[in-house]
């Protein structure tokens, strides 16, 4: 071996020592590096070795992030950078209490779940930014190679670590706050399940060793602080879903969106078309309209493009007439710069009618209401549901039918009315894919209005699901279906009684404007839904009990689904 070898090996064994490796990575890390003095150094199997130790002594083992613990600074820089998302802030103030009082706390593991949009990677940045500790950030969607995670192991050419280890390499410290982007997102095929490898990643009880295929060693990830995010949570293996702590965004409301206009948006999309406060304004009516008509979304993405779309129009004009130009963007202006309305709002009818009931949907982009009409025809007992409708709603619709028919004489119906009569529910925009049990007492409602001719409350706006001895089942998506009732003009909305904690989530101001009526079984919703009370018949329901046939079109390519 020539001195230069010899001290380049007494180099390495330095290094080595004074990594503040554990005891199991100094044993390998020694072992190797006298393999690697025993070989000829053009050798290939040498650059393997060398490759090797270069990766042990290029991950962190003991430095660490000077971590800022101050609260006060920490609730300061998240109110900066995000409007709204009080819970989430919450936590995340809770988490750096602890780690002031604790000496030495395990790393958290947070899923933020919700649409697009919504600020959950950002929200990764923003507590780094807090804490004063690294931050690095990994993509998981398409991922479907468990090597992604673990790494291959040193026999293979080209072997390399896993990102993990490899993001911890780029974070530089034991500490980082490590964003692991689109978890639900993951696929898998030959090459092994990536989501089984990151259960290990992500569980508190194993991540202090931590074993990469490659590095060989455990490692230890119990200081880092993971957050995940996803825009759904069934697509998340239940065992990995079982070792995050789920905190859930879901979207903002209107006043929300307003407010992060205001406050961020518009001041971003002046400065990327590079104007001046002075030469482009925006009224709150000019942001409303836009936020109303031009985006359907939970998030604020496509809020931010619209904006943009208008200051680069304003840019256009600046360098046409001159610098000094000034425009204050109103409702008319931005019919102009942004032309036809893209979205309009569903309204409440606008008189109370038979046989039709208004609903509440959940959507990925926020509530929506749903008309559902009932019509009565002469027939023979069949039901016919149209609207797109999926499994679970037509077996809603057929609950809700069994419901009637077990109840006639308490509603004042002939008991045997539906042999002589056919019935076809509708629920518009026909072209929808619609889903959900939420809807089984409004088609309740719409079909015993429609037999009893007793019209049903245009400003009542119910969700809930429909059993056959008609309970009233509860539902999800609560504070976006109130939004989009208020929204509409429902201002009475009937929900299931185990509803009421979910009011929690919505805002104080639209919870005041809004009548509630909490509900458990279908006598309750009709009290309050019907203009006037049923009158039951003296007589008991008897004969045969088959329920109606059910013909269903077939079905075809729609757009977005909308569950209820």
């Amino acid at each position: 071996m020539g001195r230069n070898e010899k001290s380049e090996i007494d180099e390495l064994k330095k290094k080595i020592e004074a990594a503040g490796m554990t005891k199991d990575a100094l044993d390998h890390a020694m072992a190797e590096l006298k393999r690697l003095e025993m070989m000829p150094p053009m050798s290939a199997e040498s650059t393997v070795s060398r490759n090797y130790l270069d990766w042990l002594l290029a991950v962190p083992w003991k430095k660490k992030s000077k971590e800022i613990r101050d609260i006060t600074r920490a609730q300061k820089v998240l109110e900066d950078d995000h409007y709204g998302l009080e819970k989430i802030k919450e936590r995340i103030l809770e988490f750096l209490a602890v780690r002031q009082l604790v000496k030495n706390p395990r790393g958290s593991i947070l899923c933020l779940v919700g649409p697009p949009g919504v600020g959950k990677t950002s929200l990764g940045r923003s507590i780094g930014k807090a804490t004063g500790r690294k931050f690095v950030r990994l993509s998981l969607g398409g991922v479907r190679d468990e090597a992604e995670i673990r790494g291959h192991r040193r026999t293979y050419i080209g072997a390399l670590p896993g990102q993990i280890i490899q993001m911890m390499k780029k974070a530089g410290t034991v500490n980082p706050i490590f964003l692991l982007d689109e978890v639900d997102k993951m696929s898998m095929d030959f090459r092994g399940d990536p989501s089984a490898a990151l259960l290990e990643v992500l569980d508190p009880e194993q991540n202090s060793t931590f074993m990469d295929h490659y590095l060989d060693v455990e490692f230890d990830l119990s200081k880092v602080f993971f957050i995940t995010t996803a825009n759904v949570v069934h697509t998340i293996p239940q065992p990995l879903q079982d070792r995050m702590e789920i905190l859930r965004l879901e979207g903002y409301t209107e006043p929300e969106k307003l407010e992060i206009a205001k406050r961020f948006l518009v001041k971003k999309a002046r400065e990327a078309a590079g104007l001046s406060e002075e030469n482009l304004t925006f009224t709150d009516e000019g942001l409303t309209h836009i936020i109303r008509h031009y985006t359907r979304e939970a998030g604020v993405r496509n809020l931010e493009r619209e904006i943009a779309n208008v200051s680069r129009k304003i840019a256009r004009k600046v360098v046409k007439d001159g610098r000094n130009v000034k425009f204050a963007v109103g409702p008319e202006e931005i019919k102009e710069y942004l032309g036809v309305l893209k979205f309009r709002d569903t309204k409440a009818e606008e008189k109370n009618e038979v046989g039709l009931a208004t609903g509440l949907a959940w959507t990925e982009v926020g509530g929506q209401i749903l008309t559902i009409e009932a019509q009565l025809m002469q027939g023979k007992g069949k039901l016919l549901l149209t609207g797109k409708l999926g499994d679970v709603m037509q077996e809603s619709a057929q609950a809700a039918m069994s419901y009637v028919r077990s109840r006639a004489a308490l509603l004042g119906l002939d008991p045997d009315f539906y042999r002589h009569l056919d019935i076809h529910i509708h629920i518009p925009e026909g072209a929808i894919p619609k889903d959900g049990p939420s809807a089984g007492i409004t088609l309740a409602t719409a079909l015993i209005s429609a037999l009893t001719k007793i019209a049903v409350r245009r400003d009542v706006a119910m969700t809930g699901e429909i059993t056959l001895r008609g309970k009233v089942l509860p539902i999800g998506g609560v504070k976006e279906k109130l939004l989009a009732a208020h929204r509409a003009g429902s201002r009475t909305i009937i929900l299931p009684r185990d509803n009421e904690k979910d009011l929690a989530d919505l805002p104080v101001n639209i919870q005041q404007e809004l009548t509630i009526r909490f509900v458990d079984i279908m006598d309750d919703v009709l009290e309050v839904a019907l203009e006037k009370k049923l009158e039951p018949r003296p007589i008991l329901v008897t004969g045969d009990v088959t329920p109606p046939t059910i013909d269903t079109p077939s079905k075809d390519l729609g757009r977005e689904p909308m569950t209820n």
